[in-house]
């Protein structure tokens, strides 16, 4: 049986406000609820009230009245929780907005379980120690990730709101990934290369031996060597066109070979028309052989 299991968090803004099952909130002081997390196990999805579409609507009748079930949870819904741990452990796929301050956590515990993932985090995430190298080895890739992202936000969110539409309001985030281990098609899609390298459109780095790549669009079809290329390289990555060698910059650059550059940091730095120049964050990737030789 196919089964889908959804939990939320004691403290989510959002608990209790797309399903509301339990009737009015209860508030004991300005800040505390007596509402509790759930999770809810939901083993059928039709179109109930015969509107064309399923969604949140009919999985709440038929949480009222016969298919799925929801269950008050006995702790926090802590993701590191006993309770939740064990949920996970049933899991085949798991598809979540996990909190960002967390992630590195989220994804060792994801990987320490080997499952299949599909999870939003910051852009910044690709920078960090635990995950670039999981990246690099193919263990972890950026899903379906082309343009801003946009997300419903809680009744309470003090923010800057992008748009409302039927009394909800949405934001607008740009620097946000799917991150994911679930292979997908655009994967395996190659990159369309269509420049020719020279050695003055290309500036090599002072401090490692590649070349400065300042667009994606710019990458030469005709060089096999290492490249430092902008991160939003990640989005249209091929492991079977390109490898990933290494971050340009912070302590992984280190275990690359990157040295300190005229700024005195271990950053990525290079001479382009007698000006010098230390390039935001570069990723080194090496271009493949193609069909066995380099055409």
């Amino acid at each position: 049986m196919k089964i889908l299991h959804a939990c939320c968090y004691a403290t989510s803004p959002i608990v209790y406000t797309q399903l509301d099952l339990f009737g009015t909130e209860t508030v004991v002081g300005k800040k505390e609820s007596t509402r509790k997390p759930y999770k809810i196990e939901i083993t059928e999805v039709s179109d109930e009230n015969q509107d064309g579409r399923t969604d949140l609507a009919d999985v709440e009748y038929l949480l009222r009245n016969r298919k799925n079930a929801l269950t008050l949870l006995q702790g926090d819904g802590d993701f590191r929780s006993d309770e939740c741990m064990e949920l996970l452990k049933q899991a085949d796929v798991i598809v979540t907005n996990p909190p960002f301050s967390l992630f590195r956590e989220y994804v060792a515990q994801l990987i320490k379980y080997d499952k299949k993932f599909i999870i939003i985090g910051t852009m910044n995430a690709i920078h960090y120690k635990e995950i670039f190298p999981l990246i690099r080895d193919n263990r972890l890739w950026i899903g379906y990730c082309n343009g801003a992202k946009t997300y419903e936000v809680a009744p309470n969110y003090s923010g800057k709101i992008s748009f409302e539409e039927n009394g909800i309001r949405y934001v607008k985030m740009g620097n946000t990934f799917w991150y994911t281990n679930v292979d997908i098609e655009k994967r395996h899609e190659n990159l369309v290369l269509y420049k020719k390298y020279n050695a003055e459109e290309y500036p090599t780095y002072d401090n490692y031996n590649a070349i400065h790549i300042d667009k994606i669009a710019n990458i030469p079809n005709d060089y096999f060597e290492d490249m430092g290329v902008p991160d939003g390289f990640l989005e249209q990555y091929n492991p079977e066109q390109f490898e990933i060698i290494g971050l340009g910059s912070g302590d992984l650059a280190k275990e690359i070979g990157v040295t300190r550059n005229y700024r005195g940091r271990t950053d990525l730095a290079y001479i382009k028309d007698g000006k010098k120049s230390c390039p935001y964050s570069r990723i080194i990737v090496r271009r493949k052989a193609v069909n066995g030789g380099r055409k």
